[in-house]
């Protein structure tokens, strides 16, 4: 069973209440919950609001690390296997990592050198480079996109796998049909009008609540993956001087709606979930619809 939706749609929450009904455990898909210490600034129930309830996949990584979705899929999946015969609710607001756990994603290697070759590139060269191996690959890779095309670039020279060879392959097929490895019931939470309120209240919690402080703690630690996150990297550049409080509040709070967008632009994709609107009974709502009994 699987609560999803945009950031502040109020999923968690939710989640909550369904796993307490089914006795289920809660597998978090949040891409920067998995740090450690990153608690204000992602959101990350704590133990009153976790409610009992078991969660997995939050705290498992030091936000120094580079943990990649492929890192992801693969702790995420042994934990489904251990898992086979309990009842699980998968929880959280990443469509990517969702799929990385429920769909036969595949995840070329990566190179640090070759990544860091490929970004000192002009960005025409590599596009020639990849049409002279694939003249098909603008089919596949958006060549205005210069993160995707660098990446096609490092997965042809590091595997010798084209766009169009990658997209032929069955795992790519059934990705593309959404047929999925698991079975399972899927609830999209739309907070609809509501939900810029949701990010503004979340935002004022967050710097009531220290997130300030934390990033300030946690600032030699913070890898680029980490640093990179809605919040935590408006706020380096309030401590490295470039922008006021103000600034780095009002950045965070136009960033965040954002990212909500374009994570209900992925969800909505999914034909797999069945969407119902944020409201005071859409914990019964979403029982219903997972065939929960109360």
């Amino acid at each position: 069973m699987a609560i999803l939706g945009p950031t502040a749609s109020g999923k968690t929450a939710i989640g909550v209440e369904v796993a307490k009904r089914l006795g289920a455990e809660i597998i978090s898909i949040d891409s920067m919950q998995v740090y450690r210490g990153m608690d204000i600034g992602t959101a990350k129930p704590n133990l009153l609001e976790r409610g009992g309830v078991v969660h997995h996949m939050i705290d498992v990584a030091e936000p120094s690390d580079a943990f990649s979705v492929a890192d992801f899929r693969q702790m995420g999946q042994e934990l489904l296997s251990q898992r086979s015969e309990d009842a699980t609710v998968i929880v959280g607001g990443s469509g990517l990592h969702f799929r990385a756990l429920v769909d036969p994603l595949t995840f070329a290697p990566t190179d640090a050198a070759t990544r860091s070759e490929l970004e000192e590139s002009d960005p025409s060269e590599l596009i020639s480079e990849l049409e002279r191996a694939d003249p098909d690959s603008g089919l596949h890779v958006a060549l205005d996109n210069p993160r995707r095309v660098i990446r096609a670039v490092e997965i042809l020279r590091l595997t010798g796998g084209s766009p169009s060879k990658r997209a032929a392959t069955e795992e790519a097929q059934m990705v593309r049909r959404f047929e999925s490895e698991i079975e399972f019931r899927a609830v999209g939470i739309d907070a609809g009008e509501n939900l810029e309120e949701r990010v503004r209240r979340r935002l004022l919690t967050m710097r009531k609540g220290g997130l300030v402080d934390e990033v300030k703690g946690l600032r030699q630690d913070l890898g680029r993956t980490a640093g990179a996150a809605v919040g935590y990297r408006e706020i380096l550049e309030l401590l490295d001087g470039k922008i006021s409080v103000e600034e780095a509040f009002t950045a965070i709070e136009g960033n965040t709606r954002k990212l909500a967008r374009r994570q209900r632009t992925w969800f909505h994709r999914d034909p797999r979930i069945q969407w119902i609107p944020w409201s005071e009974k859409a914990v019964d709502m979403a029982a219903r619809v997972i065939e929960v009994v109360s």
